[in-house]
């Protein structure tokens, strides 16, 4: 029994860790850029790819790998929002308005991303090994892959803790997010850093595939169910709280990992079921204001 709990414990960690990073990443999206953005998971299916094909194709280490694809993927997300999306919020009349039309866009790149993925990658599932060892705790075996892996998401989550709080543009960003308005007039450039919060989420995305790469099959239609898994996470936690992003990542880990030693087909059913009796219990989420 304590082997299937530290188990259960072990994969709850990991799968929560990377849930946080996930739905941190949309957090920063929509708390400051105001851009509830459908096509999050395709950013990490692309972090999953990027990985995958250094790693096979040029024979790199996956850690130096992710290291190569966080600088990518922040450009992306930063270039997007800095074209795209300031494009559409100059054009657009209200705040509301502009909310509504950004995530019609949205939808619109997670079709174009995963379309393009897939002329580039194709569909059928990827690979490649990395730290398959394990060792025994007790008569428990551990993957040190899976350690590596949950090692790598504690200290990416203390990083961006720092950031957020210790630093001019952490501060910037924690004032745009409570007051556009009033940080616009101490001087803060809002537009620039609402796309740096627009880049630094698909960074999060990015580390957050790159990670899955290291212990899961890959695939390019594989972001939309962790979209679905972000969106639950940041609703449970509380819209626009990066304490409540990692609050809920590690609670839906750990439901993820006792439903999966029962049934795994019931998985994103419990999910579902969970973030509907949050909502009609307490609809601002767990740290929701």
């Amino acid at each position: 029994m304590s082997n299937k709990i530290l188990q259960i414990v072990l994969e709850g960690l990991i799968m929560g860790g990377i849930y946080a990073l996930i739905s941190m990443g949309l957090t920063m999206q929509y708390g400051v850029a105001r851009i509830l953005n459908v096509s999050h998971g395709e950013f990490i299916m692309v972090g999953a790819f990027i990985t995958w094909m250094l790693t096979t194709m040029a024979g790199i280490s996956p850690l130096l790998a992710l290291i190569i694809c966080m600088p990518v993927t922040f450009l992306i997300g930063y270039i997007l929002h800095r074209t795209l999306y300031k494009k559409l919020k100059d054009l657009t009349p209200s705040a509301g308005a502009y909310e509504g039309n950004a995530m019609l866009i949205s939808f619109g790149l997670m079709f174009i991303i995963q379309s393009v993925a897939q002329k580039i990658w194709g569909s059928s599932p990827q690979g490649y090994k990395y730290l398959t060892f394990s060792f025994k705790i007790g008569k428990t075996a551990i993957a040190v892959n899976r350690l590596f892996v949950l090692f790598v998401t504690i200290i990416i989550s203390v990083i961006f803790y720092f950031f957020l709080n210790r630093t001019r543009m952490g501060k910037a960003i924690r004032a745009s997010s409570q007051d556009p308005a009033a940080a616009g007039m101490m001087g803060i450039k809002i537009n620039r850093v609402m796309a740096i919060c627009f880049g630094i989420g698909a960074i999060l995305a990015g580390i957050a595939g790159s990670l899955l790469s290291m212990i899961n099959n890959i695939n390019t239609s594989m972001g939309m169910n962790y979209t679905v898994i972000a969106l639950i996470v940041v609703v449970l936690g509380g819209l626009g709280s990066i304490p409540g992003s990692l609050v809920g990542g590690l609670i839906l880990g750990f439901v993820g990992s006792i439903v999966n030693r029962i049934d795994t087909s019931l998985y994103m059913v419990v999910f579902y079921v969970l973030i509907m009796v949050l909502l009609l219990v307490r609809p601002k989420g767990l740290l929701g204001r």
